[in-house]
């Protein structure tokens, strides 16, 4: 069957499949590189790395403006209605936006860690100082692969940033490592992931100059900046804060001068986050065929997309996890020394991850369906609920403290989600649409 004749469904699946290779492939390049890191450089080195590495991301999420999710929506609308000078004009606006906010990043950050927090450890303050570039880098990458998912180039928009920016990182590593008999610094493994990035940059940029509509060539651009700002908005408060919430296990830890917890803990979420690959995979086309079906008022192909995609990802991922707990011991142990602390917190995680794998991809339904400020309410109040639990948890607990408060978060997220998108979108979300679908077929003569 042609691909112009497949059915949502078909294409939904057809992508995912395509986009899950790709991630399984990058996560392999991931969890090879924090392998070897972690093992060169050990726990307390790794947790550095790790807990300045998961600000950076926060701090990109941010300089991105929500532009990652936001052009993923107006590019294909100004594509269908041949608008394109705002087409052309909500590009360079993205971009020179992100790239300003970046640079203020780096600035600040700066000036925050020279001269007002002097007192920060030698190692902990040059991994700052590097770490800062990485942001206007993931900024413009981030929107970049956006771009390029929007023109039709799922690969070419997963390949640069889960494959090469990770797979160079590897590189980089062990030939400093096996070649040079370097032993790596926690600055030294952030300069080496930057590298890695700027490379995976080029790359996508590249792949933009191929798949951009020539029709964009030589005109002037139009900019509707009223309109975009009021959309993107809520779209950086969640990603912003869905990145945040993710790390902050990460970030509490590590603010409480459990460094080397923070960098077990970080392992421990990552390999967890193994389960929510199929899921990530499936919104590369999942996202767009259901703001196409919204706009059309197809609520019950709708019900049928979300709750299928639903099942998918929950019986991948309950595998998934079922492979993990069974293999946490060894698999953390492998990482070396001090790393076997994160068995029971790897547990914990993956019991969040799988409920949310049963619930679907909520956010992206909300987002696509133009309740992107209910959903940065429910995300940022679940952020509130996880960071308070982080706090009392962590005292009392320790590590397994911090997974107990990230789970509980994500349940209180996810189950928020479900009830908003019951009854402002009358839809039964996740798994739970399935028995809206056997009885509609119950009722077919």
């Amino acid at each position: 069957m042609a691909d112009g004749t497949l059915t949502p469904m078909g294409r939904v699946a057809r992508g995912g499949a395509t986009a899950f290779a790709i991630y399984l492939a990058g996560a392999g390049l991931t969890y090879g590189s924090q392998l070897l890191i972690a093992r060169m450089v050990g726990v307390d080195t790794f947790g550095i790395y790790s807990y300045v590495y998961a600000w950076m991301v926060v701090l990109a999420y941010c300089a991105t403006l929500g532009f990652d999710v936001a052009l993923l929506r107006f590019l294909p609308a100004y594509q269908a209605e041949d608008a394109w000078a705002l087409l052309k004009g909500i590009i360079l606006y993205a971009q020179r936006r992100a790239a300003a906010v970046g640079i203020s990043v780096i600035s600040v950050g700066m000036l925050i860690i020279l001269v007002i927090a002097p007192e920060i450890p030698a190692e902990i303050r040059n991994t700052f100082l590097v770490g800062f570039a990485l942001v206007p880098v993931w900024a413009l990458l981030w929107i970049r692969c956006a771009m390029v998912r929007a023109f039709g180039g799922v690969a070419s928009a997963l390949v640069p940033d889960k494959i090469i920016r990770d797979g160079m990182l590897l590189v980089i590593v062990a030939l400093a490592s096996w070649g040079l008999g370097r032993k790596f610094s926690a600055p030294a493994v952030m300069t080496a992931t930057l590298i890695s990035s700027a490379a995976a940059l080029v790359v996508t940029s590249l792949a933009i100059r191929r798949l951009r509509p020539d029709a964009i060539e030589g005109i002037p651009a139009e900019f509707a900046a009223t309109t975009w700002r009021r959309t993107i908005l809520p779209l950086v408060i969640l990603a912003a804060t869905e990145a945040l919430m993710n790390r902050s296990g990460v970030l509490l830890l590590g603010w409480m001068g459990h460094t080397a917890d923070a960098g077990i803990y970080g392992l421990a979420f990552n390999i967890a986050f193994l389960t929510a690959l199929p899921r990530t995979a499936l919104n590369t086309l999942f996202a767009p065929t259901l703001s196409h079906l919204h706009a059309r008022k197809e609520r019950a192909t709708m019900q049928m997309l979300t709750a299928r995609s639903a099942s998918w990802t929950l019986g991948a991922a309950a595998c998934i996890a079922i492979i993990l707990s069974v293999l946490a011991g060894p698999l953390l142990t492998w990482f070396g020394r001090g790393y076997e602390a994160g068995v029971p917190v790897l547990r914990i995680l993956l019991i969040g991850q799988v409920f949310a794998a049963s619930a679907g991809s909520q956010l992206q339904i909300m987002t696509m369906t133009g309740q992107e400020r209910s959903a940065a309410v429910l995300l940022s109040a679940s952020a509130a609920v996880n960071a308070l639990a982080g706090i009392v948890f962590i005292q009392l607990f320790g590590l397994i403290g911090a997974a107990i408060a990230t789970t509980i978060g994500l349940i209180i997220w996810n189950s928020a989600m479900a009830f908003f998108i019951w009854r402002r979108l009358q839809l039964l979300p996740g798994v739970l649409g399935l028995s809206r679908m056997s009885i509609s077929r119950a009722h077919v003569p």
